[in-house]
């Protein structure tokens, strides 16, 4: 055993169904920890929950969307239930609409509202309420919340985004100071991802030649590298690695930070 070690944790995960987040999920299960994929991708979540499990370990899969407080109420009451727990919440769902701001469209910049910051907040409220003393965990715990390099980089296109990740970066800072005010005994951090080469990712790069700022996809990724000083891209598994520190005891004495897993770009 290893101060990283998360033996007997129960851990929830959303958007885990596929890219960083199952990667996340991957990662805690190697390190010990139960997990309940949280996302609204249902088929792939438990293809995702079955192939984690094959090994022994307990992964289920819940329907959430992050968006609505009941599906969040659902989620952790059956993470709870079948976990026999909930002491880990990785906030990682999230979308990112890309956008010159002279073509952005108000509805885009609603709904990354809605699903970046609006469920971010309302994950961190249902794990403060279960895990604080007196909660239906009650043991309290860690929240990991997954903003993004975009949130400390001057980067075209993605305004409204970048916008939604600050205001993760904010949100984690205030719960960490209520949860230690108060006495939730929950620890709350969150990491910027840099560019990872996932379907969003590489998305992100084509809706960039798209918007005229690169003659191709190529160049386009080419331009991030040329950005990061360890000169490429991130992989699921550096950001799964930073989480799996944040929700361990190795960073028992850190709480309301942001760390940068980007490879040095957002400097």
């Amino acid at each position: 055993m290893t101060q990283f070690d998360l033996t007997g944790r129960k851990a929830l995960v959303t958007g885990a169904a596929r890219g960083i987040g199952a990667a996340i999920a991957e990662s805690l299960v190697k390190a010990g920890a139960s997990v309940m994929i949280g996302d609204i991708l249902a088929e792939a979540g438990r293809e995702t929950a079955a192939r984690l499990s094959a090994g022994g370990a307990k992964v289920g899969f819940v329907k959430l969307d992050v968006t609505r407080d009941e599906d969040w109420a659902a989620a952790v009451a059956e993470t709870s239930a079948k976990l026999g727990g909930f002491d880990i919440l990785v906030n990682n769902a999230g979308i990112e609409i890309t956008s010159l701001i002279i073509n952005v469209e108000a509805e885009d910049l609603r709904n990354m509202c809605n699903v970046n910051v609006v469920g971010t907040a309302l994950g961190i409220k249902h794990a403060f309420r279960s895990m604080q003393p007196g909660g239906s965990a009650g043991k309290g715990g860690a929240v990991v919340n997954i903003s993004s390099v975009a949130a400390t980089i001057a980067f075209p296109a993605i305004a409204g985004y970048s916008g939604t990740k600050s205001a993760v970066d904010r949100i984690t800072r205030i719960a960490a100071m209520e949860s230690g005010k108060l006495g939730y005994g929950v620890r709350v951090n969150c990491i910027y991802p840099g560019l990872v080469p996932t379907d969003m990712g590489m998305k992100l790069a084509s809706d960039i030649v798209a918007a005229g700022l690169a003659p191709n996809v190529e160049t386009a990724v080419g331009g991030v590298i040329e950005q990061t000083p360890l000169g490429r891209l991130g992989e699921v598994g550096d950001m799964a690695d930073a989480v799996v520190f944040l929700c361990s005891d190795g960073a028992k004495f850190i709480t309301g930070i942001g760390l940068p897993v980007d490879g040095g770009m957002g400097m």
